[in-house]
């Protein structure tokens, strides 16, 4: 019984720990940041729950992947390392639309697509989930560890958790850039209800 009891305490803090997270990324969302600052908060608190040793946000520009927000100290590559989305793991999960998790020798894959540029080439483990936007792929998260690390399903939910909340920063980054003016709330749902009716 105390194992049992024990399992059950380790996994309502995991839980704990998930949904703090979650609220962390929504604060993110509605304060006034830069959309860099945003995701590279996103990043650092991903690195922090997963205690991985990477995460890379690539976003889409066009028909490329650019890197646009990381944890490493290589702020040179971004904005400048991308790749096409017939191209690496990464590429392969925009145009797959699904995650992908190898908990081992990822490099090893034949999708995978090196970068001089990035020490992340080296690292064991790989997750990595779409980032979507109204239901369309608008980039890709990635975690990776240097070691071999089985993903967990907790992880993984995660993961994907985040690519969906980072499609809505995106989104309404968008409005924002759009300036849009404020609006009567109510009104604005009303109006496209009853357009579907």
């Amino acid at each position: 019984m105390s194992n049992r009891v024990k399992d059950l305490e380790q996994r309502l803090e995991r839980t704990e720990q998930q949904l703090r997270l979650f609220q962390k990324i929504s604060r993110f969302m509605v304060r006034e940041m830069s959309l860099q600052e945003v995701l590279q908060g996103i990043v650092s608190l991903v690195v922090e729950f997963m205690e991985c040793d990477s995460c890379l946000v690539y976003l889409l520009d066009k028909d490329r992947l650019v890197l646009c927000a990381t944890n490493s100290p290589h702020p040179a590559g971004l904005g400048k390392i991308s790749l096409k989305l017939d191209e690496g793991l990464t590429g392969w999960v925009a145009r797959e639309r699904r995650l992908l998790a190898i908990s081992r020798e990822a490099y090893s894959d034949p999708r995978f697509k090196y970068f001089s540029d990035l020490p992340e080439d080296s690292f064991e483990a790989f997750l990595s989930a779409p980032v979507i936007s109204r239901n369309k792929v608008v980039g890709v998260i990635n975690v990776q560890h240097r070691v071999i690390h089985s993903h967990t399903g907790i992880e993984m939910e995660l993961l994907t958790t985040v690519g969906e909340q980072v499609g809505c920063l995106l989104m309404l980054a968008r409005l924002a850039a759009a300036g849009v003016e404020p609006a009567n709330h109510a009104e604005l749902v009303l109006n496209a209800s009853a357009k579907r009716v």
